[in-house]
């Protein structure tokens, strides 16, 4: 059985997953209690999708509304696409759809392979 989780998860993860991570050490949403949920999913065989196929920084899914955020690309990663490990070769890409508005968020999506889905 192969299984997508996703969702906001309104945590970021990792460092590469918000444009100042030390700023926020303590600000809901980068605390290391909430982010150890995250570390559970992974070592637990869930493979966040997106970071499979992009290691670059400064890709987020949400940005506040406050300070021009969005303009200045001052954002947080917090919406995932998590699959199983033995559904991971049938992912084609993961992406985030930044340059889509109509929220604080953007899109993010998950492409699968065609065949044997």
């Amino acid at each position: 059985t192969n299984v997508v989780v996703t969702g906001d998860w309104n945590t970021a993860h990792h460092p590469i997953d918000l444009a100042r991570p030390k700023n926020n050490l303590k600000t809901s949403g980068f605390m290391p209690i909430e982010r150890m949920r995250l570390d559970t999913y992974e070592s637990h065989g869930w493979v966040d999708t997106f970071r499979h196929f992009h290691s670059e920084p400064d890709r987020y899914s949400w940005w506040s509304y406050r300070f021009g955020a969005r303009d200045r690309n001052v954002g947080w990663r917090i919406d995932y696409f998590f699959v199983n490990e033995g559904f991971v070769d049938q992912v084609e890409d993961a992406d985030i759809h930044d340059d889509i508005m109509g929220s604080d968020h953007c899109p993010v999506s998950l492409t699968l392979k065609g065949e044997g889905i």
